[in-house]
């Protein structure tokens, strides 16, 4: 079971239990506690608050990345714990280094100016489908087949299952919320599905030689020396699940701060220009990772805090990204461009490795939306996560000004 008790003795700082279903990153606890002061203790540890701390931490060479004990936190064992304690993500040193290499080509920048037809083409596709209907369900209408079809071709397979794959990794990412000790039974059948799908590519890459990605890892380990067997299905299943929980997860989390900001939905709608900085606002406001996770790889002292070796260092991305003593004026402002660098893709050495195809997918998919559906809000009050761990709308109904829509 997970902790109950914190590890840092500093009992003047205020407790939040993160793995209360009902505690919010974004609620005035945390806000007034903020307001207090940089820290707080959590059942892992200490949680970060303020833009300063965690723009400095998130680089503090006496933290490594934390996410690697997530499962050992939360009594998970079984085949997702090894799973997660083996990628790319989770490794340090030499090991991070050499699997980032092998999984950078498929990210790279160049690579995005490329895709930017086919991102429009798809969003546009998905949007003719319902547009008529005058409201739609997002998540499953919009937001995941676009964020599991972009990977797909991103990957060079077909899309033609993409169903079937979005709901693979929706399972597997149950294992990052704070409610994952009650849906293990999930996450392990997710995990599966995702696996035998990757042993099926694998085999037929060996079989077929393609031009792709893909094609890429399996002659890595082939080579036998820089990818192993487990190490290739593993990154195959990684970027899977990776790439569409987050871009469908934040997908639907901006279209919640647009319903709520009207005025921003139409102002995008005027000028798609402004897409890029919108996708930057919405990660620093409304991040589906809620915390960037390090662990004390020594004893150490944080601003006189004593953190012993080992203890979770949560470095709240929300309240990073709305502290107003690094940003002013934080309302969602889709105009502003001068804005510090969000938290939303982590930092350091453990950068998410999408970014660059996260932030050009969902730039046009909120530019094409906001021209087409204007006047979007909510149909029924949507469902979502627990506002902790990593977060996201479970169902989203949506309705426009369809005499107006085009």
């Amino acid at each position: 079971m997970a902790p109950t008790e914190s590890p840092i003795d500093a009992p003047d700082l205020p407790f939040f239990d993160v793995n209360d279903l009902a505690f919010s990153v974004r609620s005035d606890l945390v806000r007034a506690a903020r307001d207090a002061g940089p820290y707080a203790r959590t059942p892992y540890g200490l949680a970060v608050l303020r833009y300063e701390q965690v723009n400095s931490l998130v680089n503090d060479k006496r933290l490594i990345q934390g996410s690697a004990r997530w499962s050992e936190h939360n009594g998970i064992t079984g085949d997702w714990a090894r799973w997660w304690a083996n990628i790319v993500l989770n490794k340090e040193g030499a090991e991070h280094v050499r699997l980032r290499k092998l999984v950078n080509p498929a990210f790279a920048s160049r690579h995005v100016e490329g895709l930017v037809p086919k991102f429009q083409e798809l969003a546009n596709e998905l949007i003719d489908g319902f547009i008529g209907d005058g409201r739609c369900e997002f998540m499953h209408r919009f937001s995941e087949p676009y964020a599991t079809r972009v990977i797909c071709r991103l990957l060079g397979v077909t899309d033609a299952n993409w169903e079937e794959l979005a709901l693979y990794a929706e399972k597997m990412s149950l294992a990052l919320s704070i409610a994952a000790r009650d849906r293990l039974d999930e996450v392990e059948w997710g995990l599966a599905q995702m696996g035998a799908y990757a042993d099926e590519l694998i085999a037929e890459r060996r079989r077929t030689k393609h031009e792709d990605f893909l094609q890429s890892l399996v002659d890595a380990n082939e080579d036998g020396d820089r990818l192993t067997d487990e190490e290739l299905r593993d990154t195959v299943i990684l970027l899977f699940q990776g790439g569409i929980d987050t871009t469908r997860n934040q997908l639907g989390l901006g279209i919640d701060l647009f319903v709520r900001h009207a005025d921003q939905w139409s102002l995008l709608g005027r000028h798609p220009e402004l897409a890029a900085n919108a996708v930057e606002e919405v990660m620093r406001m409304r991040p589906t990772t809620t915390w960037v996770t390090r662990e004390a790889a020594e004893d150490c002292d944080i601003d006189g805090i004593h953190v012993p070796k080992g203890t979770t260092v949560h470095l709240f991305t929300e309240s990073s990204g709305t502290d107003t003593r690094a940003i002013p004026d934080p309302d969602f402002d889709i105009t502003k461009d001068d804005r510090p660098k969000h938290f939303g893709f982590g930092g350091g050495r453990h950068y998410c490795l999408g970014h660059f195809i996260a932030r050009g997918d969902m730039t046009e998919a909120l530019a094409l939306l906001a021209r087409r559906l204007p006047g979007i809000r909510y149909a029924e009050e949507p469902t979502w996560l627990p506002d902790s761990g990593n977060t996201g709308p479970v169902r989203q109904v949506i309705t426009w000004s369809r005499a107006e829509a085009r």
